[in-house]
């Protein structure tokens, strides 16, 4: 008897090891058990190049396809010289406070006259149809971004059939493995189609091939020619190709290699041999069987994937279904799923955006239209920056690496946008460009007229260099700088009732204002102009001190960053967004534009001007927290810097929240709902869950400056502060922190900032300015406050500075006192 209980506790704790394992092992899945009845229900797999949208029906499995540079139109200028005359016009009638006149014109005679952009395209689908599988048992699919390969699983009439499906980052292809538990049981028919004209599939030797050409749009000539190529390889049975389709019968297992390509060279050339990359990287992959493509793949990707890891703890919870975690998680305990959305995030700036590639639009890349919402280009007022908010803190510099040439292609034709429209020097982006890199004005003026794009692009350039400290790649980036300063050196003027330099005609992103009768956004001086110029003109000059160039163009750089408005407090104790206070407390605008000071620039502070920061709050307060997807996004990061952890839960709950009818959420594939889709909430939340856990834009590296109550202890190893540092692990419990252990990749005194007394073993109590200059503060004007008894203070904890002077490429271990 004794020996039959042994057994049977031996049995238990096999059972229980073996549990946890596959229990530890699934924590980074996304997992369902029903096939997606709509696009988004299905489940995205990338290279950067090539998207799919897995479906996983088993009768009728659909993979809805994307290239990343299949776009409407060709190559384009929309830069025009009536713009140039209606200027002075357009400013007079701002400056009499004619704002709806002003935008009229503006719409009428400075946007763009030919085009609006070109739209990003699907290229269409493939389907892979299984004769007899409509009644299933067991399902279950599933997305593992510890791997990046999607699979879907079920069984009918006792026979067990497994999919996994992957778009190689090795070997540029999109691969299906098809299989099952007994032999002879694989029949499938496949089929590609595309929603473009003159686009019906053929058949050529063994493969299917399917080709055309983009869209016209707007004036402009699709130029994109693509074509797309799908072959089979088996293990027993047969694979025969004919009338475009390929027919599988009583396969053991089968590989499906799906190879897809275009013309597009860069933005100004369309000379690919379109058919010749098509079917070379066909042919390649097509050596390879499909568990060698898989290893090559995951390497690869695990390569960026694994060097962060965020553990916030685990509940019953995770044995749910993924779309109904989104949907209780602001009713159960479930803190693991914070961790999964913000490792899927990680993962799909993985699966969007690879060097040598194009930026992650609006959607990324994936995209099932041949006219998606906004043409799903990149919307420079806050969208496409938000995509990359997590590549240098989340370990991911790699991927910034096409946002980063974008910026370079862009002030490229910006060039020819300034002096033909403006005739200004340096270089101009607008609001929104595409593929072809247009830089004008597009839409209407209310959106459309807003100057700053390029403003904003040099502070996300910058701030790669603030994690590197890569002198040589600030040499690259500098003229880029540099020219987009010249540009608004050019362009600004003295606003002729306050006297400051200002941005005219601009707007703040989107937002109507008080002034003037009517629908109006156009205006004079916006406060987050204001804000940008501000850190373009500093970093600038920063720029060129660190490489001892143009010392008078510095000159030139203080002294107008010397006639910029300061910030001002208005009558609510609101931070104004307007130069005139204009703000009304019942708007809840989704841009929040004007607290671009606080996030992701570092020109509003707690601790240099308290005012400030408090006035970020009424700001927010008034806009309140349930907004589109992005938005909501954005806020995360905002209330982190405002150090209320609680609050940014607050919006993480939002966020993770089914999409409904009053704003956005997450649709039941975790990707981001404005609704429509927008890929830009995903990594703006990503951003936001490390900016609770850690800051560094403040003089130091802030150590747990916005953990909320419901993550009482948790670690996170792998992300990235400024200076070159990396936090190889924080630990804590209780909220308070029990082991930080930070890698040195550059050397120079490391200034930590914490709740927490640490041991004063290796460390000292920090005093004065941070020596390091990656960690240098800027100091702004003093605000303007209209009424000092609507402003406060914030109430701060008590924190602990301590410095350490670092070797480059040591790690030093620090502990609780």
């Amino acid at each position: 008897m004794n020996k039959v209980l042994k057994h049977i506790s031996f049995l238990m704790l096999l059972f229980s090891a073996i549990s946890v394992k596959g229990q530890a092992e699934n924590d980074l899945k996304l997992w369902y058990n029903k096939p997606a009845e709509n696009w988004n229900e299905a489940l995205p797999i990338g290279n950067g190049r090539l998207g799919a949208m897995i479906f996983g029906n088993p009768s009728v499995e659909r993979l809805q396809l994307n290239e990343e540079t299949i776009w409407a139109g060709q190559p384009n200028s929309i830069a025009h010289d009536k713009a140039l005359k209606a200027l002075p016009k357009v400013r007079e009638l701002i400056f009499e406070g004619k704002y709806k006149e002003a935008q009229d014109l503006a719409t009428s005679d400075i946007r763009s006259q030919t085009n609006n952009g070109m739209p990003y395209q699907t290229f269409g689908n493939v389907y892979i149809s299984f004769p007899g599988h409509q009644n299933y048992t067991n399902y279950y699919r599933d997305l593992d971004i510890q791997n990046a390969v999607a699979s879907v699983s079920y069984e009918v009439d006792g026979v067990t059939y497994k999919r996994e499906i992957l778009s190689a980052f090795k070997d540029d292809v999109v691969t299906v493995k098809l299989s099952a538990d007994q032999p002879g049981k694989i029949t499938a028919n496949i089929l590609m189609n595309s929603p473009f004209d003159k686009t019906d599939p053929v058949s050529r030797d063994d493969v299917i091939m399917l080709d055309g050409t983009s869209s016209d749009h707007e004036g402009s000539r699709g130029g994109v020619d693509f074509e797309g190529r799908v072959a089979v390889s088996t293990n027993g049975g047969s694979a025969v190709s004919e009338n475009g389709s390929i027919s599988i019968k009583e396969a053991d297992e089968a590989t499906i290699y799906i190879s897809i390509a275009t013309n597009f060279k860069n933005y100004k050339d369309l000379s690919e041999d379109v058919r010749s990359k098509t079917i070379s990287l066909l042919d390649a992959a097509r050596k390879k069987d499909f568990e060698t493509i898989k290893k090559d793949h995951t390497n690869y990707y695990q390569k960026f994937f694994n060097r962060v890891s965020l553990d916030l703890g685990e509940s019953e919870a995770m044995d749910e279904p993924t779309n109904l975690r989104i949907k209780n998680f602001s009713e159960q305990d479930d803190p693991q799923l914070v961790a999964l959305y913000f490792q899927f995030g990680r993962y799909l700036l993985i699966s969007s955006s690879q060097p040598g590639g194009q930026p992650a639009n609006l959607q990324g890349i994936w995209n099932d239209m041949l006219f998606p919402p906004w043409e799903s280009k990149y919307t420079m007022n806050i969208n496409a920056e938000m995509n990359y908010w997590p590549a240098e803190l989340t370990n991911l510099p790699e991927m910034h690496e096409p946002f980063i040439q974008l910026a370079k292609e862009v002030s490229e034709t910006g060039k020819e946008t300034a002096k033909i429209m403006y005739d200004a020097e340096g270089w101009v982006l607008h609001h929104n460009t595409d593929i072809w890199r247009i830089t004008g004005p597009i839409d209407n003026a209310h959106s459309g007229m807003w100057p700053s794009g390029g403003a904003w692009l040099m502070q996300d350039l910058w701030e790669r260099y603030n994690y590197s400290g890569d002198k040589e790649y600030l040499r690259e980036i500098y003229p880029i700088m540099k020219g987009a300063a010249e540009f608004f050196l050019d362009f600004m003027i003295p606003h002729p009732e306050f006297g400051y330099l200002v941005v005219v005609p601009s707007n703040s992103p989107e937002n109507s204002h008080g002034g003037g009768e009517g629908n109006a956004s156009i205006t004079a001086g916006a406060t987050m102009d204001q804000q940008l110029m501000f850190d373009l003109f500093t970093r600038t000059a920063e720029a060129a001190e660190i490489l001892n160039q143009d010392v008078e163009f510095v000159q030139k750089l203080n002294g107008a960053k010397e006639k910029l408005a300061p910030m001002q407090i208005g009558r609510y104790g609101q931070l104004q967004e307007w130069l005139k206070d204009w703000d009304d407390p019942e708007d809840d605008h989704r841009h929040i534009s004007h607290l671009y000071g606080l996030f992701p620039s570092n020109q509003i502070s707690p601790f240099r001007n308290p005012e400030l920061f408090e006035a970020t709050k009424v700001v927010l307060e008034h806009r309140g927290d349930k907004s589109t997807g992005w938005s909501m996004g954005w806020k995360v990061n905002l209330w982190a810097r405002l150090l209320d952890g609680n609050h940014a839960y607050k919006l993480l709950n939002d966020q993770l929240s089914l999409v409904g009818s009053d704003g956005g959420g997450s649709y039941p594939n975790m990707l981001d709902a404005h609704p429509p889709f927008q890929i830009d909430g995903n990594f703006g939340v990503t951003a936001g869950i490390a900016e609770m856990l850690m800051q560094s834009h403040e003089g130091a590296i802030h150590m747990l400056p916005a953990l909320p109550d419901a993550w009482k202890q948790g670690s996170i190893q792998g992300i990235r502060a400024r200076g070159g540092f990396t936090i190889e692990n924080l630990q804590w419990e209780n909220n308070e922190i029990k082991e930080l252990k930070i890698k040195s990749n550059l050397g120079g005194n490391l200034r930590l900032r914490t709740e927490t007394k640490l041991d004063l073993k290796k460390l000292k109590v920090a005093k004065g300015e941070n020596p390091n200059p990656f960690f240098r503060i800027n100091p702004i004007q003093q605000p303007i406050i209209k009424d000092k008894s609507k402003t406060t203070r914030p109430d701060l904890p008590k924190y602990y500075e301590y410095d350490i002077k670092t070797e480059k490429g040591k790690t030093y271990t620090f502990s609780a006192k």
